[in-house]
């Protein structure tokens, strides 16, 4: 199904058995389909690569390459162009012959085994459990979302992880807030949330639901009897808040791991004590943090984690001089904790701010690994929302954002969806509410379900007026050498591009190919569709020729399987009809 990857493979052993060459030696041979026409349907760069090694010039290795592969029945012509780029141009017989797969594949076009099933963790989203998920979680959580389905197309065998910090100042500081919710929800008047807590209005229903659950009980008694148990609460709820936020975007995770199990159950104190027994560790001192004096901190030893030894830029506190953990240490034994569980390849999708973190981790899983597992991190920056061609300002310390329930409630999960992987993550990303409402094809969203409801309504069309029978025998009793235009190869050439997406999306960790990928199909159905307003002889749907209706047909029911299999990856329906 991938052709590219087929004549690929079929060029390359044909180069390694007669020029005797190694794997190696072909690593920066590009095999693309040309975006002209003109320049055929297949393009190498095989004979500039190979010049210098075999010692000829390009023209002469092409020369050479064409004897070996013209003859291959697939191929119409074999040309070189420019400084000896080879273009392929294949019998059109290729492309017919590509619909019937996609017919009867259907949803499993695209699917590979690229990924041999390997387990791969991908941790995302991962927020504290001290509020509502809000818009830059929101692209962190689309972005690994999708990326998961996609791993999940071409083979991996993929957990999808939320790691939660419900260890820390942070939760004492939410366990606090919502005691005086509590205290509120019991009649007591509250002026202001003191400085440092969470002042949200969300904690006021955590507040009434403690109240519900433990009546007035908490009222008049010391905190070493309450805290334990609002600290729970508290914590379960804001994660059934953030896990309902999330199913609003159809997000569902496989894995929450907590940070507090992990050290009450002394996994954490067990990887320091491997780590300290593989001298990866040593006491020492180090700059004093924001707001110490060097005076007072100068003498202070410290446990420190070797990690410039595994390519970070200084070495990292994990234990401090009174005995307690860095936010650090947890972290390392999170991620030998992924090793332990089998994943030798683990994904952490993190935010801007995270970036400089990004070093000190992936030198503590080499380190607590042997080397054996890898961590890749992508980080996804900033989004900016745009109403009314301004700019909408955001502050998390005064409370006024925009969360992730207010984005989809506006404008639906399809389009916040797929504007969110309309960009590669590490650009910043323009969220323009007016555009998302628009229907037209400035609107990419709108567009591409477009597409898909436009085929959708042809079908019924040709049920309802009972023009011919639509089922799996269809392509069977289809004359598809009737799509023999230069506008029927060219779409066929378009969805034959799909798997070719999919893999480089993996292989690239880069789900917005996908997107742009769907943009550009559903723009080439549209030209394609519109061609019948001029030419009656061009016509999609023409009753006066049911078999070129029939290969058309054909033609754009692969085109909406495409289109379908594609939304699905991102998360998005394939609507039937326009809502």
């Amino acid at each position: 199904m991938n052709i590219i990857n087929y004549y690929r493979d079929k060029i390359k052993n044909i180069l390694l058995d007669e020029f005797t060459l190694k794997e190696s030696d072909l690593e920066n041979v590009s095999f693309e389909l040309p975006k002209e026409s003109s320049l055929g349907d297949l393009s190498t760069n095989a004979s500039m690569v190979l010049s210098g090694k075999l010692k000829k010039s390009p023209q002469e290795i092409a020369s050479n390459i064409i004897d070996l592969i013209k003859d291959n029945p697939d191929f119409e012509d074999v040309q070189v162009a420019g400084k000896g780029f080879i273009n392929i141009y294949l019998k059109k017989h290729i492309w017919w012959n590509l619909l019937p797969i996609i017919i009867e594949k259907k949803e499993k076009y695209g699917d590979t085994d690229f990924g041999k099933n390997e387990k791969i963790n991908i941790e995302y989203v991962s927020a504290n459990p001290t509020g509502p998920l809000h818009v830059g979680h929101t692209r962190g959580a689309v972005f690994g979302d999708t990326l998961s389905n996609i791993l999940k197309k071409v083979g991996y065998n993929v957990c999808k992880e939320y790691y939660v910090n419900d260890a820390g100042e942070q939760v004492d500081k939410l366990a606090h807030s919502v005691f005086i919710r509590y205290k509120e929800a019991c009649g007591e008047s509250i002026d202001e949330i003191p400085e440092g807590l969470y002042p949200g209005d969300y904690l006021k229903s955590v507040g009434i639901d403690l109240k519900s659950k433990y009546k007035e009980s908490f009222l008049n008694t010391e905190e070493k009897h309450w805290l334990p148990i609002v600290k729970e609460f508290s914590i379960n709820s804001m994660l059934n808040i953030i896990k309902k936020d999330l199913s609003l975007l159809q997000i569902n995770h496989d894995v929450f791991t907590s940070e507090n199990k992990l050290l009450n159950d002394g996994f954490v104190e067990e990887v320091f004590n491997e780590m300290e027994k593989s001298n990866l560790l040593y006491e020492g001192e180090t700059s004093p943090p924001k707001g110490v004096l060097k005076s007072e901190w100068s003498k202070k030893k410290h446990i420190l984690f070797k990690s410039k030894n595994f390519g970070d830029d200084e070495d990292r506190v994990v234990k401090k001089h009174d005995g307690s953990w860095t936010y650090f240490m947890p972290d390392i034994a999170y991620h030998k904790d992924k090793f332990n569980r089998g994943f030798l390849k683990m994904i952490n999708i993190w935010g801007a701010d995270h970036s400089g973190y990004i070093s000190r981790v992936t030198s503590a899983v080499n380190a607590v690994t042997n080397s054996k597992s890898n961590l890749e991190v992508k980080v996804c920056q900033l989004v900016r929302l745009m109403r009314s061609g301004n700019v909408i300002k955001m502050s998390k310390r005064s409370g006024s954002f925009i969360t992730l329930r207010d984005l989809v409630d506006e404008v639906g999960s399809d389009a916040v969806r797929f504007m969110m992987v309309t960009r590669k993550n590490d650009a910043p990303l323009d969220f323009d509410y007016d555009l998302v409402k628009e229907q037209t094809k400035d609107n990419p969203i709108f567009y591409i379900q477009y597409a898909h409801a436009r085929i959708s309504s042809i079908i019924r069309k040709v049920r309802d007026e009972k023009l011919f029978i639509i089922d799996e025998n269809l392509i069977n009793d289809t004359n598809l050498s009737l799509l023999a235009n230069s506008h029927d190869i060219e779409l066929i050439k378009t969805i034959s591009s799909f798997p070719r997406i999919i893999e480089q999306s993996a292989i690239y960790r880069e789900p917005h190919r996908v997107a742009f990928y769907l943009r550009d199909l559903a723009s080439s159905f549209h030209s394609y569709w519109n061609l019948g307003n001029e030419d009656n002889n061009l016509k999609v749907l023409n009753v006066n020729n049911l078999d070129e209706t029939k290969a058309r047909l054909a033609l754009i029911m692969s085109v909406r399987i495409t289109i379908s299999e594609g939304l699905r990856l991102l998360g998005i329906n394939a609507l039937d009809e326009l809502r």
